[in-house]
Protein backbone atom coordinates (compact mmCIF):
# COMPACT_ATOMS: atom_id res chain seq x y z
CA UNK A 1 0.00 0.00 0.00
CA UNK A 2 1.38 3.55 -1.20
CA UNK A 3 -0.23 5.64 1.60
CA UNK A 4 0.83 8.54 0.38
CA UNK A 5 -0.74 8.07 -3.21
CA UNK A 6 -4.20 6.96 -1.72
CA UNK A 7 -3.71 10.36 0.79
CA UNK A 8 -2.84 12.99 -1.85
CA UNK A 9 -6.14 11.38 -3.99
CA UNK A 10 -8.54 11.57 -0.44
CA UNK A 11 -6.98 15.03 -0.29
CA UNK A 12 -8.37 16.33 -4.49
CA UNK A 13 -11.50 14.54 -3.23
CA UNK A 14 -11.86 17.18 -0.70
CA UNK A 15 -10.38 19.90 -2.45
CA UNK A 16 -11.86 23.54 -1.43
CA UNK A 17 -14.32 24.69 -3.15
CA UNK A 18 -15.16 20.92 -4.80
CA UNK A 19 -17.05 18.16 -3.65
CA UNK A 20 -18.36 14.80 -4.81
CA UNK A 21 -21.16 13.87 -7.61
CA UNK A 22 -22.92 10.77 -6.38
CA UNK A 23 -24.02 9.43 -9.85
CA UNK A 24 -24.12 5.73 -8.63
CA UNK A 25 -27.75 5.20 -8.87
CA UNK A 26 -28.33 1.49 -9.53
CA UNK A 27 -30.74 0.75 -12.61
CA UNK A 28 -33.69 0.18 -10.66
CA UNK A 29 -33.43 3.97 -8.54
CA UNK A 30 -32.81 5.46 -12.03
CA UNK A 31 -35.62 4.21 -13.47
CA UNK A 32 -37.73 5.82 -10.10
CA UNK A 33 -35.89 9.18 -11.25
CA UNK A 34 -36.69 9.07 -14.68
CA UNK A 35 -40.37 7.68 -14.27
CA UNK A 36 -40.65 11.13 -12.33
CA UNK A 37 -39.83 12.87 -15.46
CA UNK A 38 -41.34 11.01 -18.47
CA UNK A 39 -37.89 9.02 -19.43
CA UNK A 40 -37.78 5.51 -20.84
CA UNK A 41 -35.14 3.95 -18.66
CA UNK A 42 -32.50 2.78 -21.13
CA UNK A 43 -28.79 1.57 -21.33
CA UNK A 44 -28.56 4.58 -24.42
CA UNK A 45 -30.70 7.51 -21.80
CA UNK A 46 -28.65 6.47 -18.92
CA UNK A 47 -25.40 7.31 -20.65
CA UNK A 48 -26.80 10.48 -22.45
CA UNK A 49 -27.91 12.09 -18.88
CA UNK A 50 -24.64 11.03 -17.49
CA UNK A 51 -22.35 12.49 -20.32
CA UNK A 52 -24.18 15.89 -20.27
CA UNK A 53 -23.24 16.09 -17.04
CA UNK A 54 -19.80 14.81 -17.06
CA UNK A 55 -19.56 17.79 -19.91
CA UNK A 56 -20.70 20.22 -18.14
CA UNK A 57 -19.36 23.06 -16.88
CA UNK A 58 -20.41 22.44 -13.39
CA UNK A 59 -17.80 19.93 -13.42
CA UNK A 60 -15.28 22.74 -12.05
CA UNK A 61 -17.18 22.11 -8.89
CA UNK A 62 -16.44 18.61 -8.90
CA UNK A 63 -13.53 16.81 -7.48
CA UNK A 64 -15.13 13.71 -7.59
CA UNK A 65 -17.76 11.18 -9.38
CA UNK A 66 -18.93 7.99 -7.80
CA UNK A 67 -20.11 5.54 -10.66
CA UNK A 68 -22.25 2.58 -10.99
CA UNK A 69 -20.85 -0.71 -12.58
CA UNK A 70 -22.46 -0.27 -16.24
CA UNK A 71 -21.57 3.84 -16.04
CA UNK A 72 -17.69 2.58 -15.73
CA UNK A 73 -17.67 0.85 -18.49
CA UNK A 74 -19.80 2.83 -20.42
CA UNK A 75 -18.50 5.20 -23.69
CA UNK A 76 -19.61 8.50 -24.73
CA UNK A 77 -21.77 9.06 -27.95
CA UNK A 78 -18.60 9.66 -29.53
CA UNK A 79 -16.82 6.86 -28.35
CA UNK A 80 -14.96 8.39 -25.75
CA UNK A 81 -14.73 6.47 -22.19
CA UNK A 82 -16.95 8.46 -19.70
CA UNK A 83 -13.88 7.77 -16.82
CA UNK A 84 -12.03 9.93 -19.56
CA UNK A 85 -14.34 12.91 -19.78
CA UNK A 86 -14.41 12.58 -15.59
CA UNK A 87 -10.70 13.02 -15.81
CA UNK A 88 -10.67 15.16 -18.32
CA UNK A 89 -12.98 18.04 -16.30
CA UNK A 90 -10.31 17.36 -13.53
CA UNK A 91 -12.14 15.15 -11.73
CA UNK A 92 -11.56 11.90 -9.60
CA UNK A 93 -13.36 8.56 -11.41
CA UNK A 94 -14.93 6.73 -8.55
CA UNK A 95 -16.96 3.54 -8.13
CA UNK A 96 -19.77 1.79 -6.04
CA UNK A 97 -19.11 -1.62 -5.24
CA UNK A 98 -21.31 -2.67 -2.71
CA UNK A 99 -24.37 -5.20 -3.62
CA UNK A 100 -26.99 -3.49 -1.68
CA UNK A 101 -28.66 -3.56 1.81
CA UNK A 102 -29.93 -7.31 2.53
CA UNK A 103 -32.15 -8.15 5.58
CA UNK A 104 -29.63 -9.36 8.42
CA UNK A 105 -30.86 -12.64 9.43
CA UNK A 106 -32.32 -12.76 13.17
CA UNK A 107 -32.53 -8.88 13.20
CA UNK A 108 -36.01 -7.94 11.92
CA UNK A 109 -36.49 -4.47 10.69
CA UNK A 110 -32.23 -4.13 9.88
CA UNK A 111 -30.61 -4.99 6.88
CA UNK A 112 -26.58 -5.81 6.20
CA UNK A 113 -24.90 -4.37 2.98
CA UNK A 114 -23.44 -7.30 0.80
CA UNK A 115 -20.61 -7.35 -1.39
CA UNK A 116 -17.18 -8.70 0.21
CA UNK A 117 -17.13 -11.39 -1.62
CA UNK A 118 -14.56 -11.20 -4.79
CA UNK A 119 -14.04 -7.36 -3.84
CA UNK A 120 -10.59 -7.48 -4.42
CA UNK A 121 -11.13 -9.07 -7.82
CA UNK A 122 -13.42 -6.12 -8.82
CA UNK A 123 -10.97 -3.54 -7.69
CA UNK A 124 -7.97 -4.53 -9.87
CA UNK A 125 -10.29 -4.21 -12.80
CA UNK A 126 -11.84 -0.70 -11.66
CA UNK A 127 -8.27 0.63 -10.88
CA UNK A 128 -7.56 -0.26 -14.70
CA UNK A 129 -10.22 1.33 -16.17
CA UNK A 130 -9.41 4.62 -14.07
CA UNK A 131 -11.17 4.48 -10.82
CA UNK A 132 -9.03 5.88 -7.99
CA UNK A 133 -11.72 5.64 -5.07
CA UNK A 134 -14.89 3.35 -4.28
CA UNK A 135 -18.07 3.50 -1.83
CA UNK A 136 -19.54 1.20 0.53
CA UNK A 137 -22.96 2.51 2.07
CA UNK A 138 -24.02 0.87 4.91
CA UNK A 139 -27.79 1.38 6.24
CA UNK A 140 -28.60 2.36 9.98
CA UNK A 141 -32.53 2.85 10.50
CA UNK A 142 -33.86 4.49 13.53
CA UNK A 143 -37.40 2.95 15.03
CA UNK A 144 -39.07 1.35 18.19
CA UNK A 145 -35.49 -0.86 19.49
CA UNK A 146 -34.00 -0.22 16.36
CA UNK A 147 -30.63 -0.18 15.75
CA UNK A 148 -29.37 -2.97 17.77
CA UNK A 149 -25.61 -3.72 18.76
CA UNK A 150 -25.58 -6.81 16.61
CA UNK A 151 -26.65 -4.73 13.50
CA UNK A 152 -24.57 -1.55 14.12
CA UNK A 153 -21.50 -3.62 14.66
CA UNK A 154 -22.17 -5.80 11.74
CA UNK A 155 -21.91 -2.83 9.64
CA UNK A 156 -19.35 -1.48 10.91
CA UNK A 157 -17.28 -4.64 10.74
CA UNK A 158 -18.28 -4.63 6.89
CA UNK A 159 -17.21 -1.11 6.00
CA UNK A 160 -13.52 -1.92 7.47
CA UNK A 161 -13.26 -4.99 6.29
CA UNK A 162 -14.23 -3.41 2.65
CA UNK A 163 -11.99 -0.07 3.57
CA UNK A 164 -9.13 -2.63 4.07
CA UNK A 165 -9.68 -4.73 1.07
CA UNK A 166 -9.62 -0.89 -0.67
CA UNK A 167 -6.64 -0.06 0.66
CA UNK A 168 -4.66 -3.00 -0.60
CA UNK A 169 -6.02 -2.30 -3.96
CA UNK A 170 -4.72 1.02 -4.10
CA UNK A 171 -8.37 2.61 -4.39
CA UNK A 172 -9.40 5.19 -1.59
CA UNK A 173 -12.62 4.36 0.39
CA UNK A 174 -15.33 6.16 1.05
CA UNK A 175 -16.32 4.74 4.22
CA UNK A 176 -20.36 5.77 4.17
CA UNK A 177 -22.49 4.65 7.47
CA UNK A 178 -25.95 6.54 7.23
CA UNK A 179 -28.32 6.87 9.56
CA UNK A 180 -31.98 7.02 7.60
CA UNK A 181 -33.72 10.08 8.03
CA UNK A 182 -37.15 8.82 7.07
CA UNK A 183 -38.56 7.89 10.85
CA UNK A 184 -40.33 10.30 13.64
CA UNK A 185 -37.07 11.00 15.67
CA UNK A 186 -35.81 13.58 16.98
CA UNK A 187 -32.96 15.39 16.54
CA UNK A 188 -31.24 13.89 19.99
CA UNK A 189 -31.92 10.42 18.65
CA UNK A 190 -30.55 11.00 15.63
CA UNK A 191 -27.24 12.26 17.77
CA UNK A 192 -26.85 9.60 20.09
CA UNK A 193 -27.17 7.09 17.29
CA UNK A 194 -24.62 8.93 15.19
CA UNK A 195 -22.20 9.21 17.47
CA UNK A 196 -22.27 5.93 18.21
CA UNK A 197 -22.47 4.31 15.11
CA UNK A 198 -18.97 6.72 14.06
CA UNK A 199 -17.42 5.33 17.42
CA UNK A 200 -18.24 1.57 16.26
CA UNK A 201 -16.72 2.40 12.80
CA UNK A 202 -13.43 3.91 13.61
CA UNK A 203 -13.06 1.41 16.45
CA UNK A 204 -13.39 -1.47 13.82
CA UNK A 205 -11.58 0.85 11.22
CA UNK A 206 -8.70 0.29 13.82
CA UNK A 207 -9.13 -3.17 14.58
CA UNK A 208 -8.60 -3.66 10.84
CA UNK A 209 -5.68 -1.85 10.17
CA UNK A 210 -7.36 0.91 8.23
CA UNK A 211 -5.09 3.70 7.46
CA UNK A 212 -6.83 6.85 8.37
CA UNK A 213 -5.17 9.17 6.12
CA UNK A 214 -5.95 7.18 2.97
CA UNK A 215 -10.13 7.42 3.25
CA UNK A 216 -12.86 9.77 3.22
CA UNK A 217 -15.80 9.82 5.74
CA UNK A 218 -19.64 9.97 3.91
CA UNK A 219 -21.92 10.52 7.18
CA UNK A 220 -25.06 11.63 7.58
CA UNK A 221 -25.84 14.89 9.17
CA UNK A 222 -27.57 15.42 12.71
CA UNK A 223 -30.81 16.24 11.79
CA UNK A 224 -34.59 15.36 12.67
CA UNK A 225 -36.50 12.79 10.96
CA UNK A 226 -38.73 13.71 8.24
CA UNK A 227 -41.94 12.64 10.14
CA UNK A 228 -40.93 14.07 13.46
CA UNK A 229 -43.14 16.84 15.00
CA UNK A 230 -40.82 19.13 15.67
CA UNK A 231 -37.77 20.18 12.62
CA UNK A 232 -34.47 21.56 13.95
CA UNK A 233 -33.47 24.68 12.42
CA UNK A 234 -30.38 24.92 10.25
CA UNK A 235 -28.12 25.92 13.24
CA UNK A 236 -28.90 23.58 15.67
CA UNK A 237 -28.45 20.68 12.56
CA UNK A 238 -24.98 22.35 11.74
CA UNK A 239 -23.69 23.02 15.35
CA UNK A 240 -25.06 19.17 16.63
CA UNK A 241 -23.27 17.76 13.56
CA UNK A 242 -19.46 19.18 14.07
CA UNK A 243 -20.11 18.56 17.82
CA UNK A 244 -20.95 14.85 17.00
CA UNK A 245 -18.22 14.37 14.33
CA UNK A 246 -15.51 16.36 16.54
CA UNK A 247 -16.29 13.99 19.41
CA UNK A 248 -15.74 10.65 17.26
CA UNK A 249 -13.89 11.34 14.09
CA UNK A 250 -9.75 11.26 14.40
CA UNK A 251 -8.36 14.07 12.62
CA UNK A 252 -6.06 12.11 10.59
CA UNK A 253 -8.83 11.63 8.82
CA UNK A 254 -8.77 14.16 5.62
CA UNK A 255 -12.68 15.18 5.12
CA UNK A 256 -15.59 14.71 5.44
CA UNK A 257 -17.82 14.50 2.20
CA UNK A 258 -21.52 14.69 3.78
CA UNK A 259 -24.29 12.57 1.90
CA UNK A 260 -27.94 14.81 1.20
CA UNK A 261 -30.15 11.83 2.50
CA UNK A 262 -33.15 13.21 0.99
CA UNK A 263 -32.60 16.56 2.13
CA UNK A 264 -34.39 19.32 -0.39
CA UNK A 265 -31.32 20.75 -2.87
CA UNK A 266 -31.62 24.15 -0.46
CA UNK A 267 -31.58 22.44 2.13
CA UNK A 268 -28.68 20.11 2.30
CA UNK A 269 -26.74 23.34 0.52
CA UNK A 270 -27.60 25.76 3.92
CA UNK A 271 -26.95 22.84 6.43
CA UNK A 272 -22.94 22.47 5.06
CA UNK A 273 -22.61 26.22 4.67
CA UNK A 274 -23.63 26.54 8.14
CA UNK A 275 -21.54 23.74 9.52
CA UNK A 276 -18.22 25.38 7.53
CA UNK A 277 -19.41 28.76 9.28
CA UNK A 278 -18.97 27.35 12.48
CA UNK A 279 -15.17 25.82 12.14
CA UNK A 280 -12.38 24.71 14.38
CA UNK A 281 -12.32 21.46 13.26
CA UNK A 282 -9.62 19.35 11.75
CA UNK A 283 -11.28 18.06 8.95
CA UNK A 284 -12.08 19.20 5.40
CA UNK A 285 -16.21 19.43 4.81
CA UNK A 286 -17.82 19.09 1.64
CA UNK A 287 -20.35 17.21 -0.45
CA UNK A 288 -21.23 14.00 -2.03
CA UNK A 289 -24.80 14.49 -3.27
CA UNK A 290 -26.83 12.87 -5.68
CA UNK A 291 -30.47 14.26 -5.59
CA UNK A 292 -29.04 17.23 -4.21
CA UNK A 293 -27.12 18.01 -7.26
CA UNK A 294 -29.38 15.58 -10.10
CA UNK A 295 -32.75 16.46 -9.49
CA UNK A 296 -33.14 20.43 -10.91
CA UNK A 297 -30.87 18.74 -14.09
CA UNK A 298 -33.02 15.90 -14.58
CA UNK A 299 -36.31 17.89 -14.44
CA UNK A 300 -34.45 20.51 -17.18
CA UNK A 301 -33.46 17.67 -19.49
CA UNK A 302 -36.83 15.23 -19.64
CA UNK A 303 -34.97 13.23 -21.82
CA UNK A 304 -34.79 15.89 -24.77
CA UNK A 305 -31.32 16.57 -26.82
CA UNK A 306 -32.68 20.29 -26.88
CA UNK A 307 -32.77 20.58 -23.29
CA UNK A 308 -29.14 19.56 -22.43
CA UNK A 309 -28.26 23.26 -22.39
CA UNK A 310 -30.54 24.49 -20.08
CA UNK A 311 -29.98 20.90 -18.06
CA UNK A 312 -26.02 21.95 -17.81
CA UNK A 313 -27.24 25.00 -16.81
CA UNK A 314 -29.22 23.87 -13.95
CA UNK A 315 -26.57 21.17 -13.08
CA UNK A 316 -24.09 24.20 -12.85
CA UNK A 317 -26.07 26.32 -10.54
CA UNK A 318 -26.50 23.56 -8.38
CA UNK A 319 -22.56 22.19 -7.96
CA UNK A 320 -21.60 26.09 -7.61
CA UNK A 321 -24.11 26.78 -4.99
CA UNK A 322 -22.40 23.37 -2.87
CA UNK A 323 -19.04 24.82 -4.13
CA UNK A 324 -19.71 27.81 -2.42
CA UNK A 325 -21.24 25.87 0.93
CA UNK A 326 -18.22 23.38 0.98
CA UNK A 327 -16.24 27.16 1.36
CA UNK A 328 -18.79 28.68 4.12
CA UNK A 329 -19.94 31.45 1.41
CA UNK A 330 -23.20 30.18 0.34
CA UNK A 331 -25.28 32.03 2.80
CA UNK A 332 -23.50 35.37 2.17
CA UNK A 333 -23.52 35.24 -1.87
CA UNK A 334 -27.26 34.48 -1.27
CA UNK A 335 -27.56 37.89 0.47
CA UNK A 336 -25.99 39.91 -1.68
CA UNK A 337 -27.97 38.35 -4.56
CA UNK A 338 -30.84 39.40 -2.36
CA UNK A 339 -29.21 42.95 -1.88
Amino acid sequence: MDLQALNAVAEAMVAPGKGILAADESTGTIKKRFDGIGVENTEENRRDYRELMFRAEGMKHVSGVILYDETIWQNAADGTPLVELIAAAGAVPGIKVDKGAKPLPGFPNETITEGLDGLGERLVKYYERGARFAKWRAVIDIADGVPTWGAVKANAHALARYAAICQAHQIVPIVEPEILMDGAHSIERCDEVTRWVLTTVFNELFEQRVALEGMVLKPNMVISGKKAPVQASVEEVAQRTVAALKATVPSAVPGIAYLSGGQTDEQATAHLDAMNRIGGFPWKMTFSYGRALQAAPQKAWSGKKENVPAAQAAFLHRARMNGLAALGQWEAAMEKVAA
